[in-house]
């Protein structure tokens, strides 16, 4: 008798322990689309190593991450590295054989990554964009950098393309800021001395778009420009925006 009610206890906990351990199967979770980062203004390959720590942080969550390189260090026209963006996309999609990636865009980041998407066939490979600190609608310290130069940004095109009111903006948002069926999120910091003023980071609410300040959601988080790819509780958010949710930061995390 005693063994037999020993036996019902054993059954019973290891249904329940299958009932716990069940969520976390992976037979039982959705695939993660790999992520390719998308870096802004002059990075390239020696100077990329500040996005690492962002990589780092979402490899560690279970992401295939690539980062994209520009090897004209992002001083050229947006739209050629949208270009190498694309043949990245390709490579990764044939890689893992995903159907779709992720983009995580810092800074000109967001516009290689809108273009990409509204004009080189994009849409029909990328399930999220998140931008962090993007000019979506230009930064006067571009405007100021062609007015101190006599309109000319010392040549830099990219420079140039990034100034409000330039025919890049321009073309980029004519119609309809939100393409297909994209989740768009847009991070700002409202201390950016960059992306001036911050509000230019934000896409008009014309389709699936979140738009979001750090200090709205963490008022003590202050990270600037550069900042906003190192600071915890923006990748936290980052992690809210991959998974599909609402971006809900941890203003604790580290």
């Amino acid at each position: 008798m005693i063994v037999r009610r020993l036996l019902v206890v054993v059954a019973l906990v290891a249904s329940v322990l299958g009932l716990v351990a069940l969520p976390a199967s992976p037979a039982g979770a959705a695939a993660k689309d790999p992520v390719v980062i998308v870096p802004g203004f002059t990075t390239g390959p020696i100077i990329d190593t500040g996005y690492l720590p962002l990589r780092d942080r979402l490899r560690r969550a279970g992401y295939d991450v690539t980062l994209l390189t520009y090897p004209d260090y992002g001083l050229g026209d947006i739209r050629t590295n949208s270009a190498r963006l694309a043949a990245t996309v390709a490579s990764v999609k044939a890689r893992t054989g995903a159907a779709k990636v992720d983009l995580v865009s810092h800074s000109m980041g967001g516009l290689v990554s809108r273009y990409y998407v509204k004009s080189l066939g994009g849409a029909s490979s990328v399930d999220s964009l998140i931008m962090l600190g993007t000019p979506n609608y230009g930064t006067n310290l571009a405007n100021i950098a062609e007015f101190l130069t006599f309109g000319s940004c010392v040549g830099i095109t990219s420079c140039e393309q990034m100034a409000r009111g330039s025919g890049f903006l321009n073309d980029l948002n004519a119609g309809d800021d939100t393409i297909g069926s994209v989740r768009y999120t847009s991070i700002a910091t409202k201390v950016d001395l960059i992306v001036t003023p911050y509000t230019t980071s934000f896409l008009a609410k014309d389709g699936n778009i979140a738009n979001i300040a750090v200090q709205d959601q963490c008022f003590a988080r202050l990270p600037g420009h550069l900042g906003l790819i190192l600071d915890g509780a923006v990748a936290d958010g980052v992690k809210d925006a991959l998974a599909g949710g609402s971006v809900r930061m941890n203003c604790w995390a580290l």
